[in-house]
């Protein structure tokens, strides 16, 4: 892998062969890869986040059909139960129900058939990150017309939530790649960390110069002209451009709507969900009240203390300046619709 790329899971061995992961939840205090052979493991490594980004889990999940498929054959009760178990493990992002059902065709053909399938969606978003990164920073080049760019993200959007290099994260891997980026600016995200665990330890990787700030300093240090460009990725794409990303995001296209600077989504083709109308539409998540009140095991809050937690929210399209997928840039900003 070059510098700043990391292969988030992959199948390893034949028809005997099981899923290896990195555990992004032991991340950055140690590098641990997962080995799961079953279904249920699989389901429980998604819904704990041990995997997780849209494109990532879609890949994670169309190897837990070929996981279903050897456990319990091509057809039957336990094989659609196991399926079912698969594209329910999180309810918002698009990609892991579409990459699941996917799979789930190609079952009648047979075990190699459902791997073939999902090493083929695999290698659909490897060669989708590249796409992006070169799409997404051609795009900021032209609309921030500086030399050296300070890219604001939320979350993490790299090489661990999708597969390699990743989505917004690819980006901003790109500008770095071309001698273009001042200064990554990461969220730090809240409950779970992602943009302090994972996303400063993937930039950190890439030797990209950043900061991490808190999320409620983001809106802020837009406003006072501390970054060009924010970009964030999406766990759906409604059809009218409303857009489901981590907790947090809609604040930051408000700030950024604020300070006169672009707002830039980018997410493969398959985030893009044409069935759903508009945000209205996409279900949130909501995490309970333990990531919220504990923090590493230590409660942040009094005993009994109730929380909600969703774990997305919706940008309006109205606040999106544009779409940037592996295929093509949808400027909102200019009444053009993904679907």
């Amino acid at each position: 892998m070059d510098g700043g790329s990391l292969r988030t899971l992959d199948w390893a061995g034949g028809p005997d062969g099981v899923v290896e992961m990195v555990d992004q939840t032991a991340l950055p205090g140690a590098y641990t890869v997962l080995r799961i052979d079953n279904v249920p493991d699989m389901v429980a490594a998604i819904q704990r986040l041990s995997v997780r980004g849209a494109p990532a889990i879609g890949v994670a999940g169309a190897f837990g059909v070929a996981l279903a498929v050897r456990a319990h054959g091509t057809s039957g009760p336990a094989f659609e139960a196991a399926v079912a178990s698969l594209r329910q493990a999180r309810p918002t992002a698009v990609n892991l129900a579409r990459m699941v059902d996917r799979a789930a065709s190609k079952a009648s053909e047979g075990f190699d058939a459902v791997l073939a399938e999902a090493a083929t969606i695999r290698d659909e978003e490897l060669a989708a990150s590249h796409a992006m990164g070169s799409l997404g920073a051609d795009l900021v080049l032209d609309l921030v017309g500086r030399a050296d760019i300070r890219a604001m993200t939320i979350c993490n959007t790299g090489g661990l939530a999708a597969v390699e290099r990743g989505t917004a994260l690819a980006v901003i891997q790109t500008l770095h790649e071309r001698g273009r980026l001042a200064e990554a600016l990461a969220l730090e995200t809240r409950p779970l960390l992602q943009g302090a665990r994972l996303t400063a330890w993937e930039l950190d990787r890439m030797g990209a110069p950043h900061r991490l700030l808190v999320d409620s300093a983001g809106p802020f240090m837009l406003a006072r002209g501390q970054a060009d460009v924010v970009l964030t990725g999406a766990d759906r794409v409604a059809a009218n451009g409303d857009t489901a990303n981590k907790i947090g995001t809609f604040s930051l296209a408000l700030g950024a709507r604020h300070a006169g600077v672009p707002f830039i989504v980018v997410a493969p083709e398959s985030t893009v969900d044409a069935d759903t109308p508009d945000g209205a539409g996409i279900a949130i998540e909501d995490r309970g009240t333990d990531e919220v009140v504990s923090l590493a095991g230590a409660s942040t809050a009094p005993d009994g203390t109730a929380a909600a937690n969703p774990a997305f929210d919706v940008t309006p399209a109205e606040f999106i300046t544009a779409v940037v997928t592996d295929q093509r840039v949808v400027r909102l900003d200019q009444n053009q619709t993904p679907a």
